[in-house]
């Protein structure tokens, strides 16, 4: 299992919805509200990194009101 979080930006006035939006996904285990440089961190597990790169693009990036992303991938020892 693969762990990555993901720091989102959002148009201004659409943090609660993006926020809601990306809770509701299935493979999002957590996700929060954010004051300073980011609005959200999402935390997402899935089978492999391949699969959780695919998951932004394809999920998060497409939630209406998300401007950019910032994906940071957790080490697997």
């Amino acid at each position: 299992m693969s762990v990555g979080y993901v720091l989102v930006n959002v148009e201004p006035g659409s943090e609660i919805n993006v926020f809601n939006a990306a809770s509701s996904l299935s493979f999002v285990t957590d996700a929060n509200l954010l004051f300073g440089d980011h609005d959200l961190i999402v935390k997402l597990e899935a089978d492999n990194m391949g699969d959780i790169a695919r998951l932004v693009v394809e999920s998060i990036r497409a939630i209406p009101g998300v401007l950019n992303t910032k994906t940071l991938a957790c080490a697997e020892m």
